[in-house]
């Protein structure tokens, strides 16, 4: 049973920056693609972005492009997102997954709790 755990998200203006962290724990040597998702109130679940474990390849959602950057330690387990350029609409709860691929077209098989960020002036 894999757990990931988010940390890092909080209150960010307009423009700002913030970097999400989620720590892999249970986790055998699976090349499964790691990623994250969020979740504005009110709608689903989106993808935000996804790195392979195999490689250096990373993919967006078009909405993020050029402000978020995703990134992996895999000596430490640990995924990051960092988040700058931030807009009122990245407020949502962010999610870490691990997809049930070793591409991109899988679909999250674990997810973290969660963790809260808020683009607000």
């Amino acid at each position: 049973q894999v757990q990931l755990v988010e940390s890092g998200g909080g209150v960010a203006q307009p423009g700002g920056s913030l970097r999400l962290s989620c720590v892999a724990s249970g986790r055998t040597a699976s090349n499964n693609a790691m990623g994250w998702f969020r979740q504005a109130p009110g709608t689903e679940r989106e993808f935000v972005a996804a790195i392979s474990m195999i490689s250096r390849r990373v993919s967006y959602a078009d909405s993020v492009k050029g402000r978020f950057t995703i990134s992996r330690d895999s000596a430490k387990n640990t995924l990051h997102l960092q988040m700058n350029s931030l807009k009122p609409e990245d407020t949502a709860v962010y999610y870490c997954v691990e997809l049930d691929t070793v591409g991109f077209s899988g679909a999250p098989t674990y997810w973290g709790q969660g963790t809260q960020v808020t683009v607000s002036s």
